[in-house]
This record gives C-alpha cells, sequence and structure tokens, in this order.
C-alpha cells in the first residue's frame, strides 16, 4: 500500500489501485452533475469528474462533503485522496477528509 508522506506530489501516471493519503495537483477538464447511488453502505451522493495534469487523465470522484469543492477548468491541490479501481479502470476518489485547495 502506497502512503503518500509529504515526499511530492503524485502524478497521474503513477496512481494504483490501494493507494492511500494520496496528494495531487490536478485541473478539473469535465465536472459531472452529483448524482444518488445504491452502495452495500446504503445511498450516498457522488459526482464525477475528469482532471488531468501533464502525465494523463483521470476519472475523480468526489464523495459527499467533497462534492461543490471543485470548478471546470480550475487547478486544484488534493490532498488526502484514494486511489481505486472502477469497472476496470484506476479512478481517484475525495471524501469528507480529503482537503481541495
Amino acid at each position: 500500500m502506497y502512503v503518500s508522506e509529504g515526499k511530492g506530489k503524485a502524478q497521474i501516471k503513477d496512481l494504483k489501485p490501494g493507494m492511500e493519503n494520496v496528494s495531487i495537483r490536478v485541473r478539473v477538464l469535465e465536472l459531472g452533475r452529483p448524482k444518488v447511488i445504491q452502495t452495500r453502505a446504503g445511498t450516498r451522493t457522488l459526482s464525477e469528474a475528469l482532471v488531468g495534469d501533464e502525465t494523463g487523465r483521470v476519472k475523480l470522484t468526489l464523495w459527499g462533503r467533497a462534492i461543490g469543492k471543485i470548478e471546470e477548468g480550475k487547478v486544484f491541490e488534493i490532498s488526502g485522496a484514494w486511489v481505486t479501481v472502477f469497472k476496470g479502470r484506476v479512478q481517484l476518489n475525495a471524501g469528507s477528509r480529503t482537503s481541495i485547495k
């Protein structure tokens, strides 16, 4: 398991499933509308965005209180994110403990 410990920011090309506490700087390329889904943990609200840096692009899923903290076209510093795989694709996740500036 990878944990970022202030050794600089991760890059999209380096994201691997299971990484936690990821710090990364990305530009929001597309931002979707919030939607409600059913999970094993119950009803959850999420919003998906396509974000990128100089090394690639990745889907960012914003959960709960992280929704509404980003804007399309702007650059953000994200800290405390985690990486999962959904439908065979790596994705970055941000939740209530994630810092977005």
